[in-house]
């Protein structure tokens, strides 16, 4: 008798267990019910004619077989037959031969053996179901901020554990440079990625992920939270800098002062949190011109030059307003392009001498490398007038040439203007493209 009362107890106690992880009452039955029928399909070979009744408010089961009834003797599968007698004895005195007999199965009867593979098997189900459902979960979450403790960090990861366990694994070419995690930190990040091989659900977040930056903003920012501001691009190099584009949908609001906040309240956080990553907020616009002046500040453009179809920018800004523009390390231009979406080309402006002589270094590329050109593009100087009025040691550094490939560029190009005097070299401004000042996080006001 007591061997009859282990189902009972452990529906109950598997009751118990689908409260911890979380499965709704239907699921549940369903489980335990196939696992029943697992478990008895492999003792009486099939489980076709069996019925397994679950009985959840009573937190037990009822298995009953359905037997066709034969006359004596002539059984030949006792798993699907029963003599005529044996069904008569069975508590069905009015059978006949050839009707179905339903016996009731006491799963108990079968012994521990039995019991324990069919807790094996709800197990392994209910694992199984807790995987599927982790998938789904975070799969919806995908893009969203999570906070994880540390639990424990490798060389090439690290592994989270949010508040209901689950694991989140933080890759290193994910995290920000200089991120460095002690065991049980709180960390926030953004499921970047979920993957289900195997039935093996993979959380992997990331912090470099540019919805990092933006749900940390609708974090700090009521008014984007609540959608009265929209985050509309973001661009970051993390660790570095990022450019952040926002509009707000209510005249009355100022979006980048919103974002900023007074003395800079509510970035400042967020600078911490990107190992004070700086962040230039500007407004959004939907004229391209106005958006890519915006977005190369602090530099003044003078002006630009639009290739709406091939999404090119060529920028013409005065010498002391280049380096400003590529930023240290060619940040700012790299931010620029990535924000907007445009391939920007950043020229001298050499509309100083109306009406004097130059030509284009395109012009020279018989006698100039390609590349060599392109270098020197690439800090500015479009023109053979414009590389001449550069000191030989800015050409060097900026454009990173050898000196013979510099003295050999501005002999050619002297070269050609030889019936004029020596050009004075002119002194560029002190900041060089690499080697400009980080501009600190603050509000950009409109051009």
């Amino acid at each position: 008798m007591a061997r009859k009362e282990e189902t009972p107890n452990m529906v109950e106690r598997f009751a118990e267990f689908k409260e911890l992880k979380n499965i709704d009452k239907t699921t549940m039955i369903s489980v335990l019910e196939e696992s029943f029928r697992n478990v008895l399909a492999k003792m009486f070979g099939t489980d076709e004619n069996l019925d397994v009744i679950m009985n959840p408010d009573k937190g037990d089961v009822q298995i009953f077989q359905n037997l066709e009834v034969v006359p004596d003797g002539e059984v030949e599968n006792p798993n699907l037959q029963i003599s005529l007698t044996d069904a008569r004895a069975d508590n069905d005195p009015e059978v006949e031969i050839g009707e179905e007999h339903t016996k009731e199965i006491i799963f108990a009867d079968f012994g521990r053996r039995a019991i324990l593979t069919l807790r094996q098997t709800l197990q392994s189900k209910i694992l199984e179901l807790q995987k599927e459902a982790i998938y789904a979960k975070f799969k919806d979450l995908e893009g969203e901020l999570v906070t994880g403790e540390v639990y424990q960090t490798w060389s090439r990861e690290t592994l989270l554990l949010d508040d209901e366990k689950n694991e989140l694994l933080l890759p290193k070419n994910q995290a920000i440079p200089g991120d460095f995690f002690r065991k049980g930190e709180t960390v926030r990040a953004v499921i970047a990625n979920v993957d289900n091989n195997n039935n093996n659900p993979k959380i992997t977040v990331s912090r470099t992920n540019e919805n990092f930056l933006r749900r940390l903003f609708e974090l700090e920012v009521p008014e984007i939270h609540d959608g009265l501001i929209n985050i509309r691009a973001v661009a970051r190099i993390p660790g570095e800098r990022a450019k952040i584009a926002v509009e707000s949908y209510d005249d009355r609001i100022d979006p980048v002062g919103a974002c900023v906040g007074v003395k800079g309240s509510r970035i400042h956080g967020i600078v911490r949190e990107l190992r004070n990553e700086n962040i230039d907020v500007i407004p959004f616009t939907n004229n391209p011109s106005l958006f890519i002046q915006r977005a190369l500040s602090p530099a003044r453009v003078s002006s630009i030059r639009l290739d709406e179809e091939e999404k090119k920018a060529e920028v013409f800004l005065k010498p002391d307003q280049v380096s400003l523009a590529i930023g240290k390390g060619g940040l700012n231009i790299k931010l620029a392009s990535m924000l907007t979406g445009y391939v920007i080309d950043v020229y001298r402006d050499v509309e100083e001498n109306p009406g004097e002589e130059d030509i284009y270094l395109d012009e020279f590329k018989d006698e100039i490398d390609e590349w060599v050109i392109d270098a020197l593009k690439d800090m500015g100087c479009v023109t053979a007038k414009s590389v001449l009025r550069t000191d030989r040691e800015e050409l060097i550094k900026r454009a990173d040439l050898e000196e013979e490939t510099v003295d050999n560029v501005i002999a050619i190009l002297r070269a050609e203007f030889e019936e004029e005097p020596e050009a004075p070299a002119q002194q560029e401004a002190p900041e060089a493209a690499q080697d400009a000042p980080e501009e600190a996080p603050e509000e950009t006001t409109e051009a």
